[in-house]
């Protein structure tokens, strides 16, 4: 179930008296908000844009919406959330976005940090091997940054 120690859950019952835990996304209230943030993004960069929790993606603009939303991020991305650090691929991208797909790859990713935790990633994938430029370097160094604050508040 990808649940750490120290990972926030969510506790639910059935009527039969099952018990259900779910792991708590601190940053996934604001998909309606993130998905705003990918549209302009997409619209002003060659890459499909996208934000995640600590496992899945849960906003998306731009190509392969349909098979990026929803998906479990890659291995890749969860030591790059571990890590706390920001990439940018500077040869043809190769770490992939989400887990069972070497389709879409990353060309930038930045963490959303609030309160010294790390809440997600905003990211530029791509589908066809491009590289993510300075602009996309700061575009989501931005996001995240601004994510990150709003979550504070």
């Amino acid at each position: 179930m990808r649940i750490r120690e120290g990972d926030p859950l969510e506790i639910y019952t059935t009527r039969e008296g099952e018990v259900i835990f779910k792991k708590y996304s601190l940053i996934g209230g604001l998909e309606d908000f993130a998905a705003q943030f990918c549209d302009t993004l997409s619209r002003s960069t060659p890459f499909t844009a996208a934000v995640t929790d600590r496992d899945s993606v849960i906003a998306v603009a731009g190509s392969g919406k349909r098979e990026l939303l929803g998906k479990q991020i890659s291995a890749s991305l969860e030591a790059l959330l571990d890590s706390r650090s920001i990439y940018r691929s500077e040869v043809v991208p190769t770490m992939t976005a989400i887990e069972g797909s070497d389709k879409y790859t990353v060309a930038v990713a930045a963490p959303i940090l609030c309160g010294g935790d790390v809440l997600g990633l905003v990211l530029f994938i791509t589908d066809d091997g491009q590289i993510g430029g300075d602009a996309e370097y700061k575009l989501a160094q931005t996001v995240a940054a601004f994510l990150g604050k709003h979550m504070e508040g």
